[in-house]
């Protein structure tokens, strides 16, 4: 037996070598494939479904990135959040964000509402997310987020994650099954030429999911979402529904309960932007947001009252942009009754542009606020989408 297994050494010298490397590079496919498929479960797992020390002790084992670890272990105090919205170019400029601070530190501001995910889909910063990376759907425009954040928290301004979820180009090309199709075949467009992913499809809400769970364990305190709905500029006619007899909003109610289940136990609050006529109508608005379907299932809820977007003749009014304090006393006095002993928060957006009027003196902007402070304390954000602010209509400290 010896002298045939030496006569087989000879005829075939590399063959014991051959057959350790063939083992050994399976068992590195195993590990590698294995291992995938634990990441990528991770990103669709909370952190309080598992035992935090295992997971931080299994990435530590197998040397998986730490820098998106876990920093926090319990959500922000909450505030009255008084805040003013940032791209991801200004957050990523530091001289743009020594004026934001030097502005909020002078003034009753306290919080920034920073993209990480705006109108093109693109993620705005560097992540870990195998989605992201496999999609090739990053943009990192903002830097070193944890070193960011941390200079926010360094002069106590509470940090807002805005992620927009279902006006998602990129996505949409990425993966066209996920998207919103035409009926004149391939995808749908809006009136600006973008494309939106399908409402109804859970990979879309595991994909953001995941990308607010990474966002949280860089430091955010909070994650708004935004686009929370279905499309309504365009050819609406073309649209390609798939939610067959369900509703809009019971579609919307549902991804506002996944959303409440997988995010509510993480270390930040969550909101959700919708349109400032959602205070006053409570149909759907062919989109899908009702104040009902969100109320339980979110800690704040942000509709956009600007009211340069209120149409001719509203509350009797011919120009609404000019007169902010009635239409912001009737959606809030509205809107108000349905939050009475909810969970969410009212924090309205407010206009801080000029559009239909003058607003960038500040008179028009102190009006927004008076009446708002008047009846709610969940606070309030500025939107200005060149991200010009002033002192004007804010309070001094």
């Amino acid at each position: 037996m010896v002298k045939k297994n030496l006569k087989i050494h000879n005829k075939h010298p590399y063959l014991y070598t051959i057959i350790i490397l063939g083992f050994f590079w399976f068992s590195i496919l195993v590990i590698w494939f294995s291992w995938q498929e634990t990441v990528r479960a991770w990103e669709n797992v909370s952190l309080s479904e598992v035992d935090k020390k295992m997971v931080v002790s299994l990435y530590q084992r197998t040397g998986y990135n730490m820098t998106m670890g876990i920093i926090k272990k319990e959500k922000p105090q909450k505030r009255e959040v008084k805040g003013l919205y940032l791209t991801a170019y200004s957050a990523g400029s530091p001289k743009k964000v020594e004026q934001i601070i030097d502005l909020i530190n002078k003034t009753e501001l306290n919080a920034v509402v920073i993209d990480i995910k705006d109108y093109s889909g693109l993620v705005l910063y560097d992540s870990n997310l195998l989605w992201v990376n496999e999609l090739k759907t990053e943009d990192n425009r903002l830097g070193d987020v944890k070193a960011l954040i941390k200079k926010f928290h360094d002069n106590d301004i509470y940090v807002i994650a805005r992620q927009t979820v279902f006006q998602d180009p990129i996505l949409a090309r990425k993966k066209p099954e996920w998207a919103i199709h035409s009926k004149s075949g391939g995808l749908w467009y809006d009136h600006k030429g973008l494309a939106w992913v399908d409402p109804t499809r859970m990979e879309i809400w595991n994909y953001n999911v995941a990308i607010a769970r990474e966002a949280i364990r860089l430091g955010f305190d909070e994650i708004n979402f935004d686009y929370v709905r279905f499309p309504s500029d365009g050819d609406m006619s073309k649209v390609i529904y798939t939610n067959g007899e369900k509703e809009k909003h019971e579609i919307m109610h549902d991804f506002f309960n996944y959303l409440n289940i997988k995010l509510s136990q993480e270390p930040a609050w969550l909101s959700l932007d919708f349109f400032g006529f959602v205070m006053e109508r409570h149909d759907g608005m062919s989109i899908g947001q009702r104040l009902e379907d969100a109320v339980d299932e979110t800690d704040y809820i942000c509709p956009m009252m600007y009211p340069s977007h209120y149409p001719v003749g509203h509350l009797g009014l011919d120009n609404p942009a000019a007169n902010p304090r009635l239409v912001i006393q009737n959606g809030m006095k509205k809107g108000l009754t349905y939050f009475v002993d909810k969970r969410a928060k009212v924090r309205p957006w407010i206009q801080a542009f000029d559009m239909g009027a003058v607003y960038s003196d500040g008179t028009l902007i102190r009006a927004q606020i008076e009446e708002i402070e008047k009846v709610s304390d969940g606070g309030w954000l500025l939107w200005n989408a060149s991200n010009k602010y002033t002192s004007a209509g804010l309070k001094k400290e």
